[in-house]
């Protein structure tokens, strides 16, 4: 069996990153190996577990999601980060795109859209 895509899980609502955590446990490609609760943590946990893909929310205490993003891109290019927002795809988008995001997805979006983010996100650029 091929190894799973580690995933760290970053968003400051409980409920949030317990809901996404059951949806990746639920997938056999896929490891949640860590949850943070804002950006700070976040720059901590990617450092200690070196995830494949971090799902980060835009809007934190602490430190926002776009600052977290441009801070691990900047350390550890490797990982993929696919932000996450309460809203479609604007400026916040953007941001995270020109921070180093190789995605962004709304919270309204589907399980699927989010699942086909995260495995895209590891598929070789042809």
């Amino acid at each position: 069996m091929e190894r799973k895509i580690r995933v760290l899980i970053t968003d400051d609502h409980i409920l949030m990153r317990e809901g996404l955590t059951h949806i990746l446990s639920q997938e056999p490609d896929l490891e949640v190996v860590a949850e943070a609760r804002d950006g700070v943590e976040a720059v901590e946990l990617a450092t200690v577990f070196q995830p494949d893909v971090i799902l980060m929310d835009i809007s934190m205490p602490n430190m926002n999601g776009i600052e977290a993003t441009r801070i691990i891109h900047r350390s550890s290019p490797e990982i993929k980060i696919i932000g996450l927002s309460m809203f479609a795809a604007d400026e916040c988008a953007t941001d995270m795109r020109s921070a180093g995001a190789v995605d962004y997805i709304s919270k309204s979006d589907s399980r699927n859209l989010l699942l086909k983010a995260i495995r895209d996100s590891m598929s070789p650029i042809p």
